[in-house]
């Protein structure tokens, strides 16, 4: 008699999709307790950039690799979220508990506004039609000459948080960022996994056959739309603060 033998089991994709972002998060986490001397706030101001810009990434992750949904114009919502902060703070307002809800404000408007617009075509209309809005911003944010125009803006302070200076520090500034990086992922993560997020995907498989059940596609694509565009502006926020400054550059399309 022959034994048989079951197969080994397959290597789980679940844990590998696991596996890897606790990593990347764990290594994140343990920059500032690695930095010592030296060039420390160089390291230390280059990683708060690049969950910064992972954030904006993660947003646009969501639309172009879970809804096909390629935009050229995402970089306006980090745009508009990066002068919410600016305008305020040249007017004195440079609390976050303001420029945080009007930079998010702000950019999902701007998104809810153009999606119902972009979102009625597809293709290659859909990635002209939105490069088309971002250039609107970025040349409206040029000729605005209060705010510098073309030379951007300086910001003179980092928004305090309910007064206190936590964002001023530099070591707090990248936990905070740290954070908001991680809500993000997990958010963007737990809504793919919902039923919202099944039926986001299955109109991008196959859109006829969603529609033919019954899902409203148009608006589940523009709720993802305007999810993208609010976690962009929280971008531009964190963007405006680590720079101290915003200019017209961060809505230029190649951006």
């Amino acid at each position: 008699m022959v034994a048989l033998t079951a197969p080994a089991p397959p290597r789980s994709r679940w844990s590998i999709d696991v596996l890897i972002p606790v990593l990347i998060f764990a290594i994140l986490a343990a920059v500032p307790l690695a930095i010592l001397y030296g060039a420390g706030n160089y390291v230390l101001a280059l990683f708060t950039r690049i969950m910064i810009f992972a954030i904006a990434a993660v947003a646009l992750d969501l639309l172009i690799g879970y809804g096909a949904l390629v935009s050229f114009g995402h970089a306006a919502f980090v745009g508009l979220g990066a002068y919410a902060v600016g305008i305020l703070s040249a007017h004195g307002f440079g609390d976050a508990l303001i420029s945080l809800p009007v930079a998010l404000a702000a950019s999902a408007l701007f998104a809810l506004v153009t999606g119902a617009v972009c979102l009625r075509t597809s293709g290659v209309y859909f990635i002209m039609i939105t490069l088309a809005f971002s250039q609107m911003v970025f040349f409206t944010a040029s000729s605005l000459a209060p705010y510098g125009g073309d030379d951007g803006l300086t910001i003179k302070v980092r928004n305090t948080v309910a007064g206190f200076t936590l964002l001023q520090d530099e070591r707090a500034f990248y936990y905070v960022v740290f954070a908001i990086l991680l809500a993000v992922y997990l958010l963007c993560r737990t809504l793919i996994g919902s039923r919202f997020g099944r039926v986001f995907c299955g109109a991008r498989e196959n859109p006829v056959r969603m529609a033919s059940v019954g899902y409203e596609i148009f608006r589940y694509q523009l709720v993802a739309y305007v999810i993208a565009g609010a976690i962009g502006g929280v971008s531009g926020f964190l963007l405006a603060n680590a720079a101290e400054f915003v200019s017209p550059a961060y809505m230029s399309w190649q951006r």
